[in-house]
Protein backbone atom coordinates (compact mmCIF):
# COMPACT_ATOMS: atom_id res chain seq x y z
CA UNK A 1 0.00 0.00 0.00
CA UNK A 2 1.40 3.35 -1.07
CA UNK A 3 2.34 5.79 2.09
CA UNK A 4 0.58 8.83 2.61
CA UNK A 5 2.15 12.02 1.28
CA UNK A 6 3.52 14.00 4.00
CA UNK A 7 0.94 16.56 3.31
CA UNK A 8 -2.10 14.60 3.41
CA UNK A 9 -4.41 14.54 6.38
CA UNK A 10 -3.36 10.94 7.26
CA UNK A 11 0.58 11.65 6.72
CA UNK A 12 -0.23 14.67 8.70
CA UNK A 13 -1.86 13.12 11.50
CA UNK A 14 0.94 10.50 11.59
CA UNK A 15 3.83 12.75 11.21
CA UNK A 16 1.59 14.69 14.80
CA UNK A 17 1.14 11.31 16.34
CA UNK A 18 5.02 10.46 15.96
CA UNK A 19 5.91 14.14 17.36
CA UNK A 20 3.78 13.70 20.54
CA UNK A 21 5.42 10.56 21.18
CA UNK A 22 8.67 11.84 20.41
CA UNK A 23 8.24 14.37 23.29
CA UNK A 24 6.68 12.09 25.98
CA UNK A 25 9.53 10.14 25.79
CA UNK A 26 11.77 13.02 25.78
CA UNK A 27 9.86 14.32 28.96
CA UNK A 28 10.10 10.66 31.11
CA UNK A 29 13.74 10.64 30.23
CA UNK A 30 14.85 14.10 30.94
CA UNK A 31 12.79 13.86 34.64
CA UNK A 32 13.67 10.25 35.05
CA UNK A 33 9.92 9.17 35.47
CA UNK A 34 8.30 5.82 36.02
CA UNK A 35 7.08 4.48 32.56
CA UNK A 36 3.59 3.95 34.27
CA UNK A 37 -0.46 3.87 32.45
CA UNK A 38 -0.77 7.36 34.93
CA UNK A 39 2.98 9.10 34.39
CA UNK A 40 2.09 8.59 30.49
CA UNK A 41 -1.96 9.76 30.36
CA UNK A 42 -0.76 12.65 32.62
CA UNK A 43 2.36 13.63 30.70
CA UNK A 44 0.09 13.09 27.18
CA UNK A 45 -2.70 15.38 28.56
CA UNK A 46 -0.47 17.68 29.23
CA UNK A 47 1.94 18.08 26.17
CA UNK A 48 -1.00 17.43 23.88
CA UNK A 49 -2.98 20.66 25.22
CA UNK A 50 -5.81 17.97 25.30
CA UNK A 51 -6.25 18.87 29.22
CA UNK A 52 -5.46 22.89 29.56
CA UNK A 53 -5.22 22.60 33.37
CA UNK A 54 -2.83 19.64 32.92
CA UNK A 55 -0.47 21.86 30.16
CA UNK A 56 -0.81 25.19 32.61
CA UNK A 57 0.51 23.27 35.77
CA UNK A 58 3.60 22.49 33.64
CA UNK A 59 3.98 25.57 31.85
CA UNK A 60 3.74 27.05 35.72
CA UNK A 61 6.15 24.38 36.93
CA UNK A 62 8.97 24.71 34.02
CA UNK A 63 8.79 28.77 34.47
CA UNK A 64 9.31 28.85 38.19
CA UNK A 65 12.24 26.09 37.57
CA UNK A 66 10.99 23.97 40.09
CA UNK A 67 11.76 20.13 39.83
CA UNK A 68 9.66 17.86 37.99
CA UNK A 69 9.56 14.69 39.83
CA UNK A 70 7.64 11.66 40.58
CA UNK A 71 5.81 13.33 43.92
CA UNK A 72 5.13 16.65 41.63
CA UNK A 73 3.47 14.72 38.83
CA UNK A 74 1.10 12.26 40.72
CA UNK A 75 0.06 15.63 42.20
CA UNK A 76 -0.47 16.58 38.85
CA UNK A 77 -2.35 13.71 38.09
CA UNK A 78 -5.22 14.54 40.43
CA UNK A 79 -5.85 17.28 37.27
CA UNK A 80 -6.37 14.60 35.50
CA UNK A 81 -10.46 14.11 33.60
CA UNK A 82 -10.07 10.54 34.66
CA UNK A 83 -9.76 12.13 38.26
CA UNK A 84 -13.27 13.68 37.78
CA UNK A 85 -15.37 10.63 36.54
CA UNK A 86 -16.86 9.72 39.65
CA UNK A 87 -17.68 13.45 40.52
CA UNK A 88 -19.24 13.25 36.64
CA UNK A 89 -21.03 10.10 38.20
CA UNK A 90 -22.53 11.91 40.81
CA UNK A 91 -23.54 15.05 39.10
CA UNK A 92 -25.58 12.37 36.33
CA UNK A 93 -26.89 10.83 39.50
CA UNK A 94 -27.77 13.71 40.93
CA UNK A 95 -29.74 14.79 37.81
CA UNK A 96 -31.94 11.66 37.53
CA UNK A 97 -32.67 12.15 41.01
CA UNK A 98 -34.26 15.74 40.42
CA UNK A 99 -35.88 14.54 37.74
CA UNK A 100 -37.79 12.04 39.26
CA UNK A 101 -38.56 13.97 42.13
CA UNK A 102 -39.99 16.46 39.94
CA UNK A 103 -41.54 14.08 37.97
CA UNK A 104 -43.15 12.82 41.51
CA UNK A 105 -44.42 15.75 41.96
CA UNK A 106 -45.70 16.39 38.80
CA UNK A 107 -47.92 13.52 39.42
CA UNK A 108 -48.90 14.59 42.84
CA UNK A 109 -50.10 17.80 41.70
CA UNK A 110 -52.49 16.28 38.62
CA UNK A 111 -53.68 13.42 40.83
CA UNK A 112 -55.11 16.10 43.08
CA UNK A 113 -55.82 18.34 40.42
CA UNK A 114 -58.26 15.14 39.06
CA UNK A 115 -59.51 14.39 42.31
CA UNK A 116 -60.79 17.42 42.76
CA UNK A 117 -62.30 17.57 39.47
CA UNK A 118 -63.93 14.16 39.76
CA UNK A 119 -65.30 15.38 43.34
CA UNK A 120 -66.89 18.42 42.03
CA UNK A 121 -68.18 15.98 39.37
CA UNK A 122 -69.54 13.89 41.22
CA UNK A 123 -71.22 16.37 43.85
CA UNK A 124 -73.33 18.14 40.86
CA UNK A 125 -74.01 14.34 40.04
CA UNK A 126 -75.42 13.84 43.90
CA UNK A 127 -77.70 17.01 42.73
CA UNK A 128 -79.23 15.22 40.36
CA UNK A 129 -79.70 11.83 41.33
CA UNK A 130 -83.67 12.13 41.58
CA UNK A 131 -83.27 11.81 37.46
CA UNK A 132 -83.61 8.31 36.35
CA UNK A 133 -80.06 8.23 34.87
CA UNK A 134 -78.31 10.42 38.02
CA UNK A 135 -77.45 6.97 40.13
CA UNK A 136 -75.58 5.01 36.90
CA UNK A 137 -73.41 8.57 35.82
CA UNK A 138 -72.39 8.96 39.50
CA UNK A 139 -71.50 4.94 39.13
CA UNK A 140 -69.55 5.73 35.84
CA UNK A 141 -67.74 9.05 37.27
CA UNK A 142 -66.62 6.86 40.40
CA UNK A 143 -65.44 3.57 38.06
CA UNK A 144 -63.25 6.91 36.31
CA UNK A 145 -62.14 8.13 39.23
CA UNK A 146 -61.48 4.68 40.89
CA UNK A 147 -59.49 3.47 37.81
CA UNK A 148 -57.40 6.97 37.62
CA UNK A 149 -56.56 6.90 40.91
CA UNK A 150 -55.32 2.90 40.71
CA UNK A 151 -52.80 4.19 37.20
CA UNK A 152 -51.50 7.42 39.84
CA UNK A 153 -51.03 5.36 42.76
CA UNK A 154 -48.85 2.92 40.48
CA UNK A 155 -47.43 6.02 39.23
CA UNK A 156 -46.13 7.13 42.40
CA UNK A 157 -45.27 3.71 43.27
CA UNK A 158 -43.16 3.53 40.59
CA UNK A 159 -41.36 6.55 41.43
CA UNK A 160 -40.62 6.41 44.93
CA UNK A 161 -39.17 3.06 43.94
CA UNK A 162 -37.01 4.77 41.52
CA UNK A 163 -36.35 7.50 43.84
CA UNK A 164 -35.38 4.89 46.52
CA UNK A 165 -32.87 3.65 44.25
CA UNK A 166 -31.51 6.10 43.05
CA UNK A 167 -30.55 7.64 46.93
CA UNK A 168 -29.13 4.42 47.26
CA UNK A 169 -26.60 4.64 44.38
CA UNK A 170 -26.13 8.35 45.09
CA UNK A 171 -25.30 7.45 48.70
CA UNK A 172 -23.07 4.76 46.94
CA UNK A 173 -21.00 6.77 44.83
CA UNK A 174 -20.75 9.88 47.26
CA UNK A 175 -18.65 7.15 49.49
CA UNK A 176 -16.96 5.86 46.47
CA UNK A 177 -15.64 9.31 45.19
CA UNK A 178 -14.08 10.17 48.67
CA UNK A 179 -12.49 6.59 48.94
CA UNK A 180 -8.78 6.02 47.85
CA UNK A 181 -9.33 2.56 44.98
CA UNK A 182 -5.81 1.24 46.17
CA UNK A 183 -5.64 1.89 49.93
CA UNK A 184 -9.72 2.03 50.82
CA UNK A 185 -8.51 5.44 52.72
CA UNK A 186 -10.19 8.43 52.27
CA UNK A 187 -8.44 9.80 49.53
CA UNK A 188 -7.79 13.98 48.95
CA UNK A 189 -11.16 14.93 48.18
CA UNK A 190 -12.47 13.70 51.28
CA UNK A 191 -9.80 15.29 53.05
CA UNK A 192 -9.85 18.51 52.30
CA UNK A 193 -13.61 18.57 53.18
CA UNK A 194 -12.87 17.00 56.11
CA UNK A 195 -10.35 19.33 57.05
CA UNK A 196 -12.38 22.46 56.89
CA UNK A 197 -14.65 20.82 59.19
CA UNK A 198 -12.12 19.88 62.03
CA UNK A 199 -10.03 23.15 61.66
CA UNK A 200 -13.89 24.95 62.50
CA UNK A 201 -14.42 22.42 65.31
CA UNK A 202 -11.66 23.36 66.34
CA UNK A 203 -11.62 26.87 66.38
CA UNK A 204 -14.95 26.63 67.89
CA UNK A 205 -13.63 24.60 70.82
CA UNK A 206 -10.41 26.14 71.44
CA UNK A 207 -8.62 23.14 70.94
CA UNK A 208 -5.16 22.19 69.00
CA UNK A 209 -4.93 20.52 65.60
CA UNK A 210 -2.21 19.13 63.90
CA UNK A 211 -1.51 17.76 60.39
CA UNK A 212 1.17 15.93 59.07
CA UNK A 213 2.05 15.12 55.53
CA UNK A 214 4.24 11.33 55.44
CA UNK A 215 5.74 10.39 52.13
CA UNK A 216 7.21 7.06 51.75
CA UNK A 217 11.31 7.07 51.83
CA UNK A 218 12.59 5.67 48.01
CA UNK A 219 9.56 4.78 47.06
CA UNK A 220 10.56 4.80 43.54
CA UNK A 221 13.57 2.36 43.80
CA UNK A 222 10.78 -0.11 45.33
CA UNK A 223 8.84 0.05 42.29
CA UNK A 224 11.70 -0.25 40.28
CA UNK A 225 13.08 -3.36 41.51
CA UNK A 226 10.23 -5.21 42.64
CA UNK A 227 7.72 -3.59 40.22
CA UNK A 228 4.44 -1.58 40.57
CA UNK A 229 2.09 -4.20 41.75
CA UNK A 230 4.80 -4.91 44.47
CA UNK A 231 5.22 -1.30 45.64
CA UNK A 232 0.95 -1.13 45.47
CA UNK A 233 1.22 -3.58 47.98
CA UNK A 234 3.85 -1.58 50.30
CA UNK A 235 1.19 1.44 50.16
CA UNK A 236 -1.44 -0.83 51.41
CA UNK A 237 0.57 -2.14 53.90
CA UNK A 238 1.86 1.11 55.15
CA UNK A 239 -1.99 2.45 55.26
CA UNK A 240 -3.02 -0.20 57.10
CA UNK A 241 -0.43 0.78 59.72
CA UNK A 242 -1.50 4.38 59.93
CA UNK A 243 -5.32 2.85 59.96
CA UNK A 244 -4.64 0.86 63.31
CA UNK A 245 -1.96 2.50 64.69
CA UNK A 246 -3.02 6.70 64.44
CA UNK A 247 -5.89 6.64 66.79
CA UNK A 248 -9.52 7.67 66.73
CA UNK A 249 -9.10 11.00 66.95
CA UNK A 250 -7.01 10.64 63.77
CA UNK A 251 -8.00 11.12 59.96
CA UNK A 252 -5.87 9.72 57.67
CA UNK A 253 -6.48 9.67 53.98
CA UNK A 254 -4.10 9.23 50.99
CA UNK A 255 -2.87 12.17 49.02
CA UNK A 256 -1.23 10.88 46.30
CA UNK A 257 0.97 8.62 44.83
CA UNK A 258 3.46 7.97 48.11
CA UNK A 259 2.33 10.61 50.07
CA UNK A 260 -0.39 10.35 53.24
CA UNK A 261 -1.87 13.01 55.26
CA UNK A 262 -3.51 12.97 58.89
CA UNK A 263 -5.45 14.88 60.73
CA UNK A 264 -4.72 14.69 64.49
CA UNK A 265 -7.39 16.50 66.33
CA UNK A 266 -7.13 17.57 69.94
CA UNK A 267 -2.98 16.76 69.56
CA UNK A 268 -0.64 20.17 69.71
CA UNK A 269 2.25 19.58 66.89
CA UNK A 270 4.49 17.91 69.62
CA UNK A 271 1.88 14.92 70.80
CA UNK A 272 1.31 14.87 66.63
CA UNK A 273 4.77 14.24 66.15
CA UNK A 274 4.74 11.94 69.26
CA UNK A 275 1.80 9.65 67.70
CA UNK A 276 3.72 9.53 64.57
CA UNK A 277 7.14 8.84 66.05
CA UNK A 278 6.06 5.08 67.25
CA UNK A 279 4.85 4.89 63.52
CA UNK A 280 7.45 5.16 62.33
CA UNK A 281 9.44 3.21 64.66
CA UNK A 282 6.98 0.06 64.65
CA UNK A 283 7.13 -0.05 60.90
CA UNK A 284 10.58 0.73 60.13
CA UNK A 285 10.81 -2.55 62.79
CA UNK A 286 9.02 -4.57 60.19
CA UNK A 287 10.23 -6.88 57.60
CA UNK A 288 8.12 -7.17 54.58
CA UNK A 289 8.17 -9.52 51.47
CA UNK A 290 7.79 -9.40 48.26
CA UNK A 291 5.48 -12.48 47.97
CA UNK A 292 5.37 -12.67 44.45
CA UNK A 293 9.22 -13.44 44.45
CA UNK A 294 10.21 -14.19 48.35
CA UNK A 295 12.90 -11.36 48.45
CA UNK A 296 12.59 -8.70 51.02
CA UNK A 297 11.53 -5.44 50.87
CA UNK A 298 14.18 -4.02 53.09
CA UNK A 299 12.97 -1.63 55.52
CA UNK A 300 10.49 0.62 54.36
CA UNK A 301 10.24 3.75 55.93
CA UNK A 302 8.61 7.16 55.82
CA UNK A 303 9.44 10.42 56.63
CA UNK A 304 7.29 13.33 58.00
CA UNK A 305 6.24 16.89 58.36
CA UNK A 306 3.83 18.11 61.07
CA UNK A 307 2.34 21.88 61.40
CA UNK A 308 -0.57 23.05 63.96
CA UNK A 309 -3.36 24.23 61.36
CA UNK A 310 -5.55 26.36 63.79
CA UNK A 311 -2.02 29.16 64.20
CA UNK A 312 -2.64 30.47 60.56
CA UNK A 313 -5.75 32.07 59.92
CA UNK A 314 -5.77 30.57 56.00
CA UNK A 315 -4.91 26.95 56.47
CA UNK A 316 -2.95 26.69 53.55
CA UNK A 317 -0.03 28.30 55.44
CA UNK A 318 -0.33 25.01 58.05
CA UNK A 319 -0.57 22.88 54.34
CA UNK A 320 2.75 24.74 53.32
CA UNK A 321 4.34 24.77 56.67
CA UNK A 322 3.80 20.75 56.94
CA UNK A 323 5.06 20.19 53.60
CA UNK A 324 8.05 22.06 53.62
CA UNK A 325 8.91 20.31 57.15
CA UNK A 326 8.79 17.53 55.50
CA UNK A 327 11.06 18.43 52.75
CA UNK A 328 13.74 18.92 55.39
CA UNK A 329 12.94 15.33 56.85
CA UNK A 330 14.13 14.17 53.67
CA UNK A 331 16.92 16.20 53.20
CA UNK A 332 18.01 15.43 56.47
CA UNK A 333 18.17 11.64 55.93
CA UNK A 334 15.04 10.65 55.61
CA UNK A 335 12.84 8.38 58.16
CA UNK A 336 12.48 11.24 60.44
CA UNK A 337 9.72 13.44 61.61
CA UNK A 338 10.25 17.29 61.22
CA UNK A 339 8.18 19.55 62.78
CA UNK A 340 6.81 23.06 60.97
Amino acid sequence: MRASAPDAPEGRAEEARRTLLGKIGDFVLRHDLAVTAQNLATICGALSGSHPELAAALVRREAAGEPIDQRWLDTLARLDPDGHSRIAALETLSEKLDYTLTHLAQTTREAHSETSDHRGAIGVQIAGLARPEGLAQVLDLSRAMLARIEQVEAAMAKSELEIDRLQDSLARARSEADIDHLTRLPNRRAFERQLVAATIAARDRGEPLSIAFCDVDNFKRINDRHGHAAGDRVLCALAASFREMAGDACFTARHGGEEFVLLFSGLSREAAKGRLDAIRRAQAARVLLNRDTGEPFGRITFSGGIAEVCADADTRGALARADAALYRAKQQGRNRIELG
